[in-house]
């Protein structure tokens, strides 16, 4: 299992992607509008099918056709039949058009047949509970003598499976698409959006075919988006979150490298996991999505270019370029205003913090350098580049500010726990006592009391975690540490 999430982008809601939100609100509304009906319609028809006399006569002879055809889902079938799993069974017999044929036409339980008259007035009824198939006429059909039906390469791209599938497509189509539709404009991100879909579909029903199921999800052009946005940033770093298996991490990479991770990742999961999703659905989008970009990028690179920045120009760069200016020309208090401007468009931008921060500590008094200090304590300490980056500001932040450092206590709380997890405890317990002091109904103290015990107890300073045991009868008296340190400090009492 393998998963890459950009984190580098964010929407430009002064040019909203709308063709992105339309398509997920078309998606949504197929879901819980057709979709959503046709089941509850199914679910009463296979309730009635269930109580009636249906499953003891139908099923049976269903399980004995697909045995004597040879049927590959044969031995799945006759295992549902002996654990009496009936709707599982139905949902494989509505899936065989032919045996449907013979069982309608009257040749699997014919006029002779004792229970013909109960199996007529039975199955009469419950196809009159039945509705008008939707999901089945618009998804793609793995039937091997399904006819060929280009239409549902595109109109299953528009159907789920249930909520969850509905969800996690919706959540990658957005977080990839926003940035490939403000790159490509509306109108070509729609139409590679579609040439995704259609190629997904192509490559799973080439892969599926014969297995009888049916394929449908936005899953396939959404990889696509992925394919897509990979060929577009090519080599630039792009800041991701990735799970493998159980591990899961940030990084800071090539985007362009992430496109044969995902290419692996489909094929190996399509020969090791099964076919309980279209993998290659995936891996056709995926193919598709980056061809299309490739050769989008060859033919028009510059229009290309100014579609990804063709939002609206908020003054960011101006800001970072007037200060950067006004610092060389040491003009620092116009540095200062250039540079809190930008952080204020751009309030995580790491190396716009850092300027900042770097030019406020020439004017250690001034509100600015108070501000960019607790932007930095602010940051999310998502590796250990960025823990060190927010350790050294501190450092500096405590010796230069002026009249003194001004850290507010939920900021205190989060660096406690930050310079435990670097295991830069001097900071960490200086810290601990100025919040005890500054703010001793903060909540979470005791947390973060407990977190600083337990970091020095991890690394064999027993001494120094012994000198909080009284802080921890008061704020966290019933902890596992507490306990911990309280029956040490019994038994060498004892000893003694």
């Amino acid at each position: 299992m393998f998963y890459a999430i950009p984190l580098e982008d964010r929407p430009r809601w002064s040019n909203p992607p709308w063709m992105t939100l339309l398509i997920i609100l078309v998606n949504v509304l197929v879901f819980f509008g057709p979709q959503r009906s046709e089941e509850r319609a199914q679910q009463a028809a296979a309730q009635f099918y269930a109580a009636s006399a249906l499953p003891g006569i139908e099923l049976p002879r269903f399980v004995d056709w697909l045995e004597r055809t040879d049927s590959p889902i044969a031995k799945q079938a006759k295992a549902l039949q002996k654990r009496g799993l009936v709707e599982p069974l139905l949902q494989r017999m509505e899936r065989e058009p032919k045996f449907l044929a013979l069982l309608r036409s009257g040749q699997i339980v014919p006029a002779s047949d004792p229970l013909h008259e109960r199996w007529q007035t039975d199955r009469s009824r419950y196809e009159a509970l039945q509705p008008e198939p939707f999901t089945t006429r618009w998804a793609k059909n793995y039937a091997l003598d399904a006819p060929m039906r280009p239409v549902t390469w595109i109109t299953a791209a528009f159907l789920h499976v249930d909520t969850s599938h509905l969800v996690g497509n919706m959540l990658f189509l957005f977080m990839f698409g926003f940035s490939v539709e403000l790159m490509l404009g509306r109108g070509t991100y729609l139409l590679f959006y579609l040439l995704g879909a259609v190629g997904g579909s192509v490559l799973s029903g080439w892969a599926y075919a014969g297995t009888g199921s049916y394929g449908l999800g936005a899953s396939g052009a959404v990889a696509a988006l992925m394919g897509m946005y990979a060929v577009m940033y090519r080599l630039r770093r792009v800041r991701f979150f990735y799970q493998l298996f159980f591990y899961f991490n940030y990084v800071t990479a090539p985007a362009l490298i992430l496109l044969p991770a995902w290419i692996a990742n489909e094929v190996l999961q399509h020969f090791f996991s099964g076919q309980s999703a279209g993998y290659m659905a995936h891996l056709g989008g995926l193919l598709t999505g980056a061809t299309l970009m490739a050769l989008y990028l060859r033919r028009k690179p510059r229009a290309a270019l100014a579609g990804r920045h063709s939002a609206p120009d908020d003054g960011f760069d101006a800001h970072v370029a007037n200060a950067r200016r006004l610092g060389q020309a040491l003009d620092m208090e116009g540095a200062l205003r250039a540079w809190r401007a930008a952080a204020q468009l751009r309030p995580a931008d790491t190396e716009v913090l850092r300027a900042w921060f770097a030019a406020a500590r020439y004017a250690p008094a001034s509100e600015d350098f108070h501000r960019a200090a607790r932007r930095i304590f602010r940051l999310p300490a998502r590796d250990a580049a960025t823990l060190a980056w927010q350790h050294d500001s501190y450092r500096i932040y405590l010796d230069l500010a002026r009249p003194g450092a001004r850290i507010a206590p939920e900021d205190m709380a989060r660096l406690v726990r930050r310079f435990t997890r670097a295991r830069a405890f001097d900071d960490a317990e200086k810290l601990c006592h100025a919040l005890l002091q500054a703010a001793p109904g903060q909540p979470g103290l005791g947390e973060t009391l407990c977190l600083l015990v337990n970091g020095l107890l991890q690394q064999g300073l027993a001494q120094r975690a012994r000198a909080w045991l009284p802080q921890l009868q008061r704020w966290a008296p019933d902890e596992a540490v507490t306990r911990l340190l309280l029956d040490g400090q019994a038994r060498s009492q004892a000893t003694a």
